[in-house]
């Protein structure tokens, strides 16, 4: 599961970790940041939580693009780019590693107005069974919702 965060002005790497309970290297990792020391407000972060469980890994190779790695998963390239925090058009470099998300799950990015009876409507399951898949649940546009198959 994973949570995409919106850094504030207060912000630094250090107490965004700590507060998703995560450490500095897995935030470095899944949003391959570089320069560690420069973030800036309004990026949006993806915030790793029990990623073995929900995700694999994909290393990029020359040549690649997200409609490219998205069409050889068989998963909606416009998802690929929101799980890793990613604009579909922007640039994607060679060694950079990107979450695909595993068959035998659903997923689904909340929007404005959500509802959890509406979103376990899209899952086509209860709110409980939602609820016990996901840690936490805000519906704040933006966050990730998973449902196992």
């Amino acid at each position: 599961m994973l949570d995409i965060y919106q850094v504030e002005s207060s912000d630094t790497l250090d107490n965004i970790a700590l507060r998703f309970n995560v450490s500095v290297d897995e935030l470095l990792k899944a949003n391959n940041i570089n320069y560690p020391d420069i973030i800036n407000v309004g990026t949006r972060l993806v915030i790793p939580q029990n990623k073995e469980s929900y995700y694999n890994t994909y290393t990029i190779e020359e040549g690649d693009s997200l409609y490219k790695i998205a069409r050889k998963y068989n998963i909606n390239p416009e998802l690929l780019a929101a799980l890793n925090g990613l604009n579909f058009d922007d640039y994607i470099y060679p060694n950079q590693e990107l979450l695909i998300p595993k068959n035998n799950y659903s997923y689904y990015l909340t929007t404005e107005g959500d509802t959890l009876n509406g979103v376990a409507d899209v899952f086509k399951t209860d709110i409980n069974k939602m609820l016990q898949e996901n840690k936490t649940i805000y519906l704040m546009p933006g966050q990730l919702i998973v449902n196992k198959k």
